[in-house]
């Protein structure tokens, strides 16, 4: 027995170095034997399709003979086969039932994953309550997502007496193990002093940790951060990189603001044709200050882009008064012109 454990020992070693082959070679006939834990681990082989080819049946095959040990880890990965449908149909109760097993035995990820299904009622009845003892079970355990959505549970009040620093403290924990959205949450937190003091400082440096990440809405804030110098000296250069990070993956507020940044030549050359593009991107996802700001710049003869159509559709769109000045300066053609071309895109723009 105790030569055995060396063996899977060594073998799980050599696994997480990449060698493969070392580890199948002791895998392979300790499953055969009967061996849970060696069983679970040629099943993993299987999964990645390492040494072998690719083949979830024969993952799950092996990862349900050592279920049926008793291997927690096993059971945790059969009750996620369950849940999402992989190699076997989608059933939530089996799913529940293996879940179950290895979360009584301390198996974080089950744990949450337990939690969740009491919260969806995915496989058992709707029990938040039990959804909460789970994901603390899996929280106080270090499991991040668990911490995060701990964190969530109790800045939202959900089944609980709302609770921001009991929020606070979650994404905290979530957040120094690289939590992204926890990360960004504890950002926000610190921004808007939401339950806890206002810090700029603060919120610059969860904000940033989350935007390095690639977090939108961290980005976003990191940017406007520069642009107003709040936990940071102010860099228009830096506002613009990081808005236009989540500008150009589609984000409504950073389209208008690195519009602005065009128009006005802040942190960037002035450039009215950018600005328009922009603009225009935030205006069609229904943002009103940038449909108006169109209008404003078609109809000033100063941005190089003097268009009377442009600026009375932007203009009627919006139902700004000044429709009415530049109507003045137009011809009745131009008018019904700028109004089919305001009522073509309402008609198209009708979801926002």
């Amino acid at each position: 027995m105790e030569n055995t454990e060396k063996k899977l020992k060594e073998a799980i070693e050599a696994l997480n170095e990449g060698n493969y082959q070392i580890s199948f070679d002791v895998f392979k006939p300790l499953a055969e034997q009967g061996n849970a834990k060696a069983q679970f681990h040629l099943g993993f082989l299987y999964r990645i399709g390492q040494i072998v080819e690719q083949d979830y049946q024969q993952a799950y095959h092996w990862y349900l003979l050592s279920a049926e040990q008793g291997y927690a880890v096993a059971q945790y990965k059969i009750g996620l086969m369950h849940y999402k449908g992989q190699v076997v149909d989608k059933n939530y109760q089996k799913a529940f039932k293996w879940y179950s097993l290895a979360a009584e035995q301390g198996d974080p990820k089950a744990q949450f994953n337990l939690g969740v299904l009491y919260r969806r009622a995915q496989g058992v009845t709707q029990d938040h309550e039990k959804a909460l003892t789970w994901f603390l079970a899996a929280g106080e355990q270090g499991y991040a997502i668990a911490q995060f959505t701990l964190g969530g549970i109790y800045e939202n009040g959900q089944g609980v007496p709302q609770d921001y620093q009991k929020a606070f403290n979650w994404y905290s924990l979530a957040g120094e193990q690289g939590h992204i959205d926890a990360q960004h949450n504890l950002g926000w937190m610190y921004y808007h002093g939401e339950g806890i003091p206002q810090n700029f400082q603060k919120a610059f440096k969860w904000y940033s940790l989350a935007a390095e990440q690639g977090d939108l809405k961290a980005q976003f804030s990191l940017g406007v951060m520069y642009d107003n110098g709040q936990g940071v000296l102010q860099d228009y250069q830096k506002a613009f990189k990081w808005i236009a990070l989540p500008a150009e993956k589609g984000d409504v507020r950073a389209q208008f603001f690195l519009g602005c940044m065009y128009e006005d030549g802040q942190g960037v050359a002035q450039d009215y044709s950018k600005a328009i593009k922009w603009y225009t991107l935030a205006a069609a996802q229904g943002e009103p200050m940038a449909q108006s700001n169109l209008g404003h710049l078609y109809a000033n003869e100063q941005t190089g882009k003097l268009d009377y159509i442009q600026a009375h559709k932007w203009f009627n769109i919006t139902g700004a008064k000044e429709k009415e000045k530049i109507e003045r300066l137009m011809s009745s053609n131009q008018i019904s012109e700028a109004q089919k071309l305001a009522k073509e895109w309402v008609n198209e723009h009708k979801n926002h």
